[in-house]
């Protein structure tokens, strides 16, 4: 093979390459629009949960690949909400313990559709295990510390940070002040305490979501 061939087969590799990603991206970004349309009251949610677990996987020091990869599976965390009742995500006030069970179950729902699209690692992993907590509290396993990936405890600490903010059926928004301060409250018992510090340094050094600053004091613990 000669150096004009060799260059040839270099791009049109890549190229592929760089389809496939796109390819991928576009197929999650229509999984992520079916939840959406599902859960009207969460529009937006998963975006800006990967778009803020990009930037803590980027500042922990995460490679530029799996800090993709990182941003992808927040886009689609919440999938297995799709196999939730409607009336229960939108349901006004607290749920009962059997729906919050119906809840919980889309952690697992998530898993097994992603898993079985062979989707690469950690995307199923994180829509699994994004509602583990530190010390064991959290389903649909009970998994504690590093039994967690790091994915799924930086998904963790954003998707409780980006909802806070956020209306809820059952709630106003709290505002960011209030999800940074129960974040620093459950520092190492719920949360990780690196991603804790990190996701709080990008607040208090003017990250906002979509592209937006804001600027705060330090949340007190």
């Amino acid at each position: 093979m000669d150096i004009a061939q060799s260059v040839n087969l270099h791009v049109i590799i890549l190229r592929s390459l760089l389809e496939a990603r796109m390819a991928l991206e576009q197929t999650l970004g229509v999984l992520a629009t079916m939840v959406e349309k599902h859960d009207a009251y969460t529009e937006g949610h998963q975006f800006r949960v990967g778009e803020l677990a990009e930037a803590i996987a980027t500042d922990l020091g995460l490679d530029t690949e799996l800090a993709r990869l990182v941003r992808l599976s927040g886009g689609v965390h919440d999938l297995g909400k799709i196999g939730v009742p409607a009336e229960i995500l939108a349901r006004p006030g607290v749920l009962g313990p059997a729906e919050f069970e119906v809840v919980k179950f889309h952690a697992q729902y998530g898993y097994d559709i992603l898993s079985s699209a062979g989707l690469p690692w950690p995307l199923p992993e994180v829509a699994l295990q994004h509602h583990e907590r530190m010390n064991g509290t959290g389903y649909p396993n009970g998994l504690a510390g590093d039994q967690i990936i790091l994915p799924a405890r930086i998904i963790a600490v954003a998707d409780v940070v980006e909802a806070m903010t956020n209306h809820r059926p059952y709630r106003p928004a709290l505002g960011i002040e209030r999800a940074l301060s129960e974040i620093n409250h459950n520092k190492g018992t719920l949360y990780d305490p690196v991603v804790v510090d990190s996701c709080t340094a990008l607040f208090e050094g003017g990250f906002g979501f979509e592209g937006t600053l804001v600027f705060l004091h330090k949340p007190t613990n």
